[in-house]
């Protein structure tokens, strides 16, 4: 478990204590279950509600059993005396281990929720701010053609509604609870006890299983995380590309007395994006395994036990650090707005290469002419560092076309920007940018 990476809320739910109260709320609400059908006595609930695990006396219990849920009962059973007995009556282990880790995906992903929502609210607010600061766009790591930074936090907050959206499934798919005995035929415990034990601990009972929850639902809920960790990844990257020494568009926050290197004091390094990224690939990794646990044998066989200690509450407690990391590095990001429009501005022009043919095949040549034409004066352009507008205007074919005045017009960067208030009303943040600006 990477500790050093735990956030409070999200290391209690994995603790052992937690664990093992939550294996402790699940017999409980079973014996409730079985009181009121009247197969154990009501008068015996107040005493087993007083029951307690104490971690140390499992432990010794353990190195006897070497089978940690009948240490446990035996732990609590200390704890409460004769009514123990009525303790895990009609169970197998994993009816009590699988719905007391559900309980526990079901809190997880409860904070994984308002993680993400906190990082789009972020994302939402720098969009807004930026809608039209303009920067290059880049395919293939080359500019292409100008957009602006606002566009782009407006993408990655929609991807993160996206998993927003998923990750309500995913916790819906893992908030089951099973208590139908030892390979699932409800012959030691009935449907109802189970029906009635999942509804008192707020889960949904599986309408079918055998010995245990089946993996797909927990597949889904790792996988769900790796896609998320895999958007924080993309997001990440891109800060650290822009803040390289040659383009620094962005940077990500730093403090007073902070140190990039231990050699070189001018260092100022992405390292809060870089450690997501790293981490972003732990929980892609755990993705795999948790895949592979869907296949087990028969009835059930505990191969995804062993590793479900560790890929479960890893993926929780990284994919939690990491959000909030990235969530700090957007809320004090240094956006450079005079370097967005320096970098714009070094091919002299060339960006307007698409406006420029077009204006041609507007005049009524073929598209492969109009091009042929564009980019023998854009490759001269670019190999002498000349403004492209100049070669266009010594360019005799070009200029039997299109007039100077009609040539310069194309040059305008208001032409890339035409059609941003129609994207951000699609994605309703048009009355949050007007809002923000009448406050202003």
């Amino acid at each position: 478990m990477i500790e050093r990476y735990s956030r409070p809320k999200m290391k209690k739910i994995w603790s052992d204590k937690n664990k093992f109260d939550k294996w402790l709320q699940v017999e409980i609400a079973v014996c409730e279950a079985w009181a009121d059908v009247g197969r154990i006595p009501r008068e015996a609930i107040p005493n087993i509600k007083k029951a307690r695990v104490d971690l140390e006396r499992m432990g010794e219990i353990l190195k006897v059993t070497h089978h940690d849920v009948t240490a446990f009962l035996n732990a609590i059973g200390e704890t409460i005396g004769e009514d123990s007995r009525f303790i895990h009556l009609g169970l197998t282990s994993s009816d009590v281990m699988d719905t007391a880790q559900a309980l526990q995906l079901k809190d997880a992903a409860g904070l994984l929720l308002e993680d993400v929502e906190k990082l789009i609210k972020v994302l939402e607010y720098t969009a807004v701010a930026n809608k039209d600061t303009l920067m290059i766009g880049r395919t293939h790591g080359v500019h292409a053609e100008p957009i602006t930074f606002g566009l782009k936090m407006a993408l990655w907050a929609q991807e993160m509604k996206r998993n927003y959206t998923r990750l309500q499934a995913a916790r819906d798919a893992v908030s089951v609870g099973k208590i139908s005995g030892a390979v699932g035929t409800y012959a030691s415990v009935s449907p109802e006890i189970e029906e009635q034990a999942c509804a008192t601990l707020g889960l949904t009972h599986a309408p079918i299983s055998n010995q245990v929850i089946q993996r797909d639902r927990h597949a889904q809920f790792v996988t769900t995380l790796a896609i998320i960790a895999s958007s924080l990844d993309k997001f990440a990257t891109e800060i650290r590309a822009l803040q390289r020494t040659e383009v620094l568009e962005v940077e990500e926050p730093f403090s007073a007395g902070q140190t990039g290197s231990s050699a070189m004091p001018h260092k100022r390094n992405p390292e809060l994006c870089e450690r997501v990224c790293g981490l972003a690939r732990l929980i892609r990794g755990h993705s795999i395994t948790a895949l592979e646990n869907v296949a087990l044998w028969h009835e059930r066989d505990i191969s995804h036990s062993s590793n479900e200690r560790v890929i479960l509450p890893d993926s929780c407690l990284a994919l939690d650090y990491i959000l909030s990391i990235f969530s700090g590095v957007m809320q004090g990001l240094q956006i450079y707005p005079d370097n967005m429009r320096r970098n714009l501005e070094i091919t002299q022009g060339l960006v307007f290469s698409q406006n420029v043919m077009l204006a041609l095949v507007g005049k009524g040549l073929s598209r492969q002419k109009a091009y042929e034409l564009t980019q023998r004066n854009a490759m001269q352009a670019w190999k002498t560092r000349t403004p492209f507008l100049e070669f266009l205007k010594g360019d005799q074919e070009v200029m039997g076309q299109l007039n100077a005045r009609e040539l310069e017009s194309v040059f305008d960067y208001r032409r890339f920007l035409k059609h941003v208030d129609t994207i951000f009303a699609r994605l309703g943040l048009l009355k949050k940018t007007r809002r923000a600006s009448s406050k202003k």
